[in-house]
């Protein structure tokens, strides 16, 4: 069934997006306003852009007013966040962040959530996550009523039991626990049923196509 997004008001081609393209990963980005006022918003339009630099990114969208959210605004400010990634023993916490709190109250704190000093930036991380990346505004792109948030990551967090070998970088990934956006208001994956398929060369491809001639 062809969907014409030039013809669909705004809500309906949001709703078919989230409901295909999925799963999308989840993050907190933590930032702090110029008085040093921390806050916290999880995010699930994100994902990583370049390998060098380092770039990840977020859609952020504004108050229902038309104002920027905190985290933009921030962003703007600083110049400087914290993307926290999400596992399944933070979900309920991030859901909890995710509610609509009136300005000025310690999302992270009604969640049962604590924070650790950065090392590269001001803002600082979430304790509890077990992945966190130190960034500093690489480019603010705006799209629409969003601003597409980009960032160099400076640093990066990994739970110390899920590195395997830090001389080698490699990361216990299914240790980490993380989630993943689904459909609708509230379904979410879990990233532990997984299926490996092995990559392969031309040379290889060609050889499997004479060996089935």
């Amino acid at each position: 069934m062809l969907f014409d997004f030039g013809e669909l008001p705004a809500q309906d081609c949001y709703k078919l997006v989230v409901s295909s393209v999925v799963p999308r990963p989840i993050a907190w980005v933590v930032t702090q306003d110029e008085a040093g006022t921390v806050n916290a918003a999880p995010y699930s339009f994100f994902n990583a852009f370049s390998d060098n630099p380092v770039v990840v990114g977020f859609g952020a969208g504004p108050r229902p007013e038309g104002s920027l959210k905190d985290t933009a605004a921030n962003i703007r400010a600083l110049g400087q966040f914290v993307v926290c990634l999400v596992s399944e023993a933070t979900v309920e916490g991030m859901n909890v962040t995710a509610a609509d709190f009136p300005p000025g109250m310690d999302e992270l704190a009604e969640a049962g959530l604590t924070t650790l000093p950065s090392a590269k930036v001001k803002p600082p991380r979430i304790a509890e996550s077990p992945v966190a990346l130190e960034c500093e505004t690489f480019q603010l792109i705006p799209a629409g009523r969003h601003t597409i948030v980009l960032g160099r990551v400076l640093a990066m967090h990994i739970r110390d039991d899920c590195v395997l070998d830090p001389a080698k970088r490699y990361v216990d990934t299914p240790k980490l626990g993380l989630v993943g956006r689904m459909h609708g208001r509230g379904w979410y994956a879990r990233t532990t049923d997984r299926f490996e398929i092995k990559r392969i060369t031309a040379a290889e491809w060609e050889a499997r196509k004479k060996a089935a001639e």
